[in-house]
């Protein structure tokens, strides 16, 4: 096991309700806020009514930028932060999912910086503040709410990249179950399929970490078995928690705690994917990863195997991969790209894989292995 600092600033508010905290907690970090949300899913939810009655009754001015889109792109990044820099705000609160959670750690760190927030992607700068932020979260996937992580995508140079800095951990996030109830079956069962994959990248990863890898295949079974239910009556508050809780701690340090990291390659590749087509991140997801367990089923067979026998109780590579597929698309969620992108170019996508060197992290990833895995996820 590697030596490791298990370090989490945020503070993570849970449950029915905890929205009511909500305002006294930002008046605590500052009194003119840059609210930050999508399109109509977050007035439908509710939390939109909840937030702005919360900064009323603290009498916390605020300045709004909506329109975030799902695949999140650094022109709203920088359009968002030019509007905080000429409000002076200094404190952020975001509504929404992973896209605008996303947006608004870049935008944090944008704001007190005059050059694009692309500077920090493409390693030109490095922030030194951010402007605080508070986050509301309404779709249960990515995990953000409760780490330093961020992507978001370049269209002018074809790139969907993620970025990471401790100055981007949200200050407090709001978790209320109930803000998710107007989530669609379609985009919560790709936030069931982001929450698995964050997982099996920890799983992946390098290193080795027993009780790491059980909390793993604990997430894993938990997505499972409340995922398939949740979907089956959407206005279930304890299976809504359940998702909301499971997605949160596959992506918050605790699956990677003694491991040196873990391999983010299919991320890399269903970034493509989304980059070229538009396809939901979690659906992108479900697309390459079987693919890559087939590709690496001949060079990691023992891991591939352990993760069989820790979530499904067999330990046959095959059947391991098949029963990730089974469930992906018993979920809604896709295992190929064509029937979702009908005009989808593999040569375009290989070479994108090249042009971003995709899946060159722990189980990297040859120029020739980009032909075969796109042949096995078209």
């Amino acid at each position: 096991m590697e030596n490791f600092v298990l370090y989490n600033p945020t503070s993570l508010h849970f449950g029915r309700g905890v929205c009511d905290k909500l305002g006294t907690t930002a008046a605590g970090i500052g009194r003119h806020a840059l609210l930050v949300y999508g399109k109509g899913s977050v007035k439908a939810s509710g939390a939109y009514d909840a937030v702005v009655s919360q900064l009323r009754q603290q009498n916390i001015s605020f300045v709004e930028y909506a329109g975030i889109r799902s695949n999140p792109v650094v022109e709203d990044v920088d359009a968002a932060a030019q509007l905080g820099r000429q409000h002076n705000v200094d404190v952020i609160v975001a509504v929404g999912g992973g896209s605008v959670i996303d947006s608004a750690k870049m935008i944090a760190i944008a704001i007190p910086v005059e050059h694009g927030a692309w500077d920090f992607v493409a390693g030109k700068a490095k922030p030194k503040s951010a402007i605080p932020l508070v986050a509301v979260l309404t779709l249960a996937a990515t995990g953000t709410e409760m780490n330093r992580f961020a992507v978001v995508q370049n269209h002018d140079t074809q790139q969907k990249l993620g970025y990471r800095s401790d100055l981007m951990y949200p200050r407090h996030s709001f978790l209320d179950p109930s803000f998710t109830f107007s989530v669609p079956a379609n985009y919560t069962a790709y936030g069931i399929t982001d929450l698995i994959a964050h997982a099996l990248e920890a799983w992946f990863g390098e290193g080795d970490a027993p009780l790491s890898d059980k909390f793993t295949g604990a997430i894993i079974r938990e997505a499972m078995e409340a995922g398939p239910a949740l979907l089956q009556n959407l206005q279930d508050y304890d299976l809504r928690a359940r998702i909301m809780y499971a997605a949160t701690s596959a992506l918050n340090g605790l699956t990677l705690y003694g491991k040196t990291s873990g391999d983010w390659g299919v991320h890399s590749i269903g970034h493509i994917l989304s980059l070229l087509y538009d396809v939901p991140h979690g659906a992108s997801l479900s697309i390459v990863y079987p693919a890559w367990m087939k590709l690496l089923s001949q060079r990691i067979p023992e891991r591939i195997a352990l993760l069989g026998k820790e979530v499904f109780g067999v330990d046959d590579v095959e059947v391991t991969i098949r029963r990730f597929e089974d469930f992906f698309l018993s979920i809604g969620s896709p295992v190929r790209l064509k029937p979702f992108a009908p005009q989808a170019d593999a040569q375009e996508i290989v070479r994108l894989m090249k042009d971003n060197r995709a899946a060159t992290y722990v189980h990297k990833l040859s120029e020739p292995d980009y032909q075969v895995l796109t042949d096995l996820f078209m």
